[in-house]
């Protein structure tokens, strides 16, 4: 079976897709902490490509680092000083050749995340 990685981001206060979240993708390894890849979300809250496809693919630790401030701010959420979510990191294993889907649900005073289909 092909092991890739996709996410979606749901603003869950306003009741939509969360459109324009940057995210980076980082691998963490003995050595430490490598960014793989810096991707934004679409209209549906999901990105144009698989985050990690098949042929990138690699059992490990990763982490997800969602831009959650810049979107609030964008959308028109007021910010307090400061912001109570600006980087949300989500720090996670894949350790089978399998689809991971790792949502963000995001509201500007909490998030959640659960490994989806």
């Amino acid at each position: 079976m092909a092991g890739y990685l996709t996410t979606h981001v749901l603003d869950t206060a306003r009741g939509v897709p969360a459109e324009g979240v940057k995210i980076e993708l980082f691998r963490i390894d003995a050595e430490g902490r490598k960014l793989l890849k810096t991707l934004e979300t679409n209209d549906d809250g999901r990105t144009d490509e698989q985050i990690l496809p098949n042929e990138e693919f690699a059992i490990g630790t990763y982490e997800l680092v969602f831009h959650a401030g810049d979107y609030l701010t964008a959308t028109g959420t007021p910010a307090e000083d400061p912001r109570f979510l600006d980087v949300v990191p989500l720090r996670f294993g894949m350790s089978e050749h399998s689809h991971y889907h790792v949502p963000l649900l995001l509201s500007p005073f909490g998030y959640a995340t659960y490994r989806g289909s």
